[in-house]
């Protein structure tokens, strides 16, 4: 019968010469001598092979390593949200429309906070961020940004000097008691909540969040949708002006980019007048009639926007909606909201 003797020092090599021959006893003889058996003979000590590693205490052959590491959690629908939004069925909508403040990227403490969604008015104030754009005051269809030099109008932005990571700046928040932040394009609001750590809320998730939002018309009160005052109202300040999740704004105020294009409308038409819907019925979704050709704009796509503005009466609403601004367009009327 074959055998192998194993001198103390070649002991791993026994052990895994004897895993792999398929042998499962270390036979030790009175003169210490290891021998690698299928059996061991009388006079001679079995010792067993899973206190040397060899072989599992099951009695599976082959060395049994560590345990691997614990893979990550799989990413399921989202049950919860931070401070700054709401859930709308499995989205995390911001509560407010974006306010867009500088901050210093040095400042990890407060863009931290920006990025968990737990920045207040204070922390921004106190941390040294000045909001940018507020519609009140910012440039309605001006070619140059309202947001720096390095956070240009088509979006491609350039980093702070030193910052890590790389960062622009310009962060969007969702916070009551400011005036929301316009003239801005589709392409900046896109990578101002991207920096932030959350995205442009889609047209399905837009109109998901709105869900009974009350529409007073042209005729709103001092704590209804501000849909006819002539002027932007703070966020969160008309307190009727609330859907059913718990989003504020969603009908007048400010027009609202949202993450989704489509052909520029050259028409528009009203809901009520075709299918009857009286909420909101402002609808330019019209398709795109343009002869083509450099001096046609119609010829270019739309980015969407939603809900209407201070100053549109009977075409704000749940079922405002509007591709009829190119998504390099920029107005005092027009801002944001990001999502999760």
């Amino acid at each position: 019968m074959k055998r192998t003797l194993c001198a103390v020092g070649l002991a791993a090599l026994c052990l895994a010469w004897a895993a792999g021959a398929g042998a499962t006893v270390l036979c030790a003889k009175k003169s210490g001598v290891v021998v690698v058996r299928a059996a061991c003979k009388k006079k001679e000590t079995a010792l067993n092979l899973a206190q040397f590693g060899a072989v599992s205490p099951k009695g599976d052959s082959g060395m049994q390593g560590p345990p691997g590491m614990q893979g990550p959690p799989g990413v399921g629908p989202l049950t919860m949200c931070p401070p700054d939004a709401v859930l709308v069925g499995t989205t995390c909508v911001d509560t407010y429309g974006a306010s867009v403040w500088q901050i210093d990227p040095s400042n990890e403490t407060l863009v931290k906070k920006v990025q968990a969604g737990k920045a207040t008015l204070a922390d921004l104030t106190g941390g040294g961020a000045t909001q940018l754009a507020p519609a009140d005051t910012c440039t309605d269809g001006g070619p140059t940004s309202d947001y720096g030099i390095n956070f240009p109008n088509t979006g491609n932005w350039t980093p702070v000097l030193g910052s890590s990571p790389p960062s622009p700046g310009v962060y969007a928040v969702s916070i009551p008691g400011v005036l929301p932040s316009t003239c801005i394009t589709w392409f900046q609001a896109v990578q101002a909540c991207a920096v932030s750590g959350k995205r442009l809320v889609r047209n399905e998730e837009w109109q998901r969040a709105a869900a009974s939002t009350p529409d007073p018309g042209n005729t709103p009160g001092a704590n209804d949708c501000n849909t006819y005052s002539g002027e932007p109202s703070n966020t969160g300040s008309r307190t009727n002006c609330k859907s059913a999740w718990g989003v504020f704004d969603m009908v007048g105020n400010v027009d609202e980019w949202v993450a989704d294009w489509a052909d520029l409308a050259q028409h528009c038409t009203d809901w009520m007048s075709t299918v009857g819907f009286s909420d909101g019925d402002g609808s330019c979704f019209a398709g795109n009639t343009g002869s083509g050709g450099a001096a046609d704009f119609q010829s270019l796509p739309s980015a969407l926007i939603r809900g209407g503005f201070w100053f549109g009466g009977t075409g704000d609403g749940v079922f405002a909606l509007s591709a009829g601004n190119a998504p390099s367009g920029t107005s005092r009327s027009i801002g944001f909201r990001c999502a999760r």
